[in-house]
């Protein structure tokens, strides 16, 4: 028998944190609630779980502080966070993906997506721990192999520049996964590397249309960044 998956959430206002635990708990996850990021951070060190919702704006220490520190420890740094964040709080979502943020949900939010989404993310870590690195990446019909350098669209080769592959590996490895634009630099350039997050959405415009039809898969994040379509 499966185990259900175990969430923890990282939330101080204790109305919203009893909602998710509810509605969490009705769609076959467990769950533990914690009302601090000092004291959610130590529940994750001692007993790591299967994914964090973690509120920004928590007293304390805040959501950064405790996505960065997970980051930053060995031996959770794995670890799936999903953050909580006020609707139009753009920055807060920058700053919390640039910091190893998996996935971000606005409030108020649908239970039901809320679920959904959380499903997704531990989908597309299990499937990443489990992945062939000689496998072709496939999504919606493309097909992306890293050795080959070679994209395959409804099997149909198609040519793109060295950046604009390195992009789509990036994004097709964490399909409906968000990166900033600067997650994307990084990626495929290095930190070191002098260039403007302008030229990603340049590269985007002419890999979208390489793409043809599949080009709408890789969808804009209004004032965060894209995502290949899961």
């Amino acid at each position: 028998m499966q185990t259900a998956p175990l969430v923890f959430v990282i939330e101080d206002e204790e109305d919203i944190a009893d909602l998710i635990k509810f509605n969490l708990q009705a769609e076959g996850f467990k769950v533990q609630v914690f009302n601090s990021g000092e004291i959610g951070l130590q529940a994750c060190k001692d007993n790591p779980p299967d994914l964090v919702l973690l509120d920004l704006m928590l007293p304390g220490m805040s959501g950064f502080e405790v996505c960065k520190n997970i980051r930053s420890n060995p031996e959770i740094e794995s670890l799936p966070v999903i953050m909580l964040t006020a609707k139009g709080e753009e920055h807060d979502v920058v700053k919390g993906l640039e910091l190893g943020a998996n996935d971000y949900i606005t409030k108020p939010f649908s239970p039901k997506i809320l679920a959904a989404r959380i499903r997704s993310a531990l989908r597309n870590i299990k499937n990443q721990s489990a992945k062939d690195e000689s496998a072709p990446l496939k999504v919606h019909g493309i097909e992306v192999h890293l050795g080959k350098h070679e994209v395959l669209v409804d099997g149909e080769k198609i040519d793109l520049t060295h950046s604009e592959f390195q992009i789509l590996s990036f994004l097709a490895k964490k399909p409906g996964w968000v990166f900033t634009r600067s997650q994307i630099v990084d990626a495929i350039r290095g930190e070191d590397y002098a260039v403007t997050d302008r030229t990603i959405d340049f590269q985007m415009v002419g890999l979208r249309k390489k793409l043809g039809d599949k080009g709408s898969l890789l969808e804009t994040v209004r004032g965060v960044g894209y995502r290949l379509k899961e």
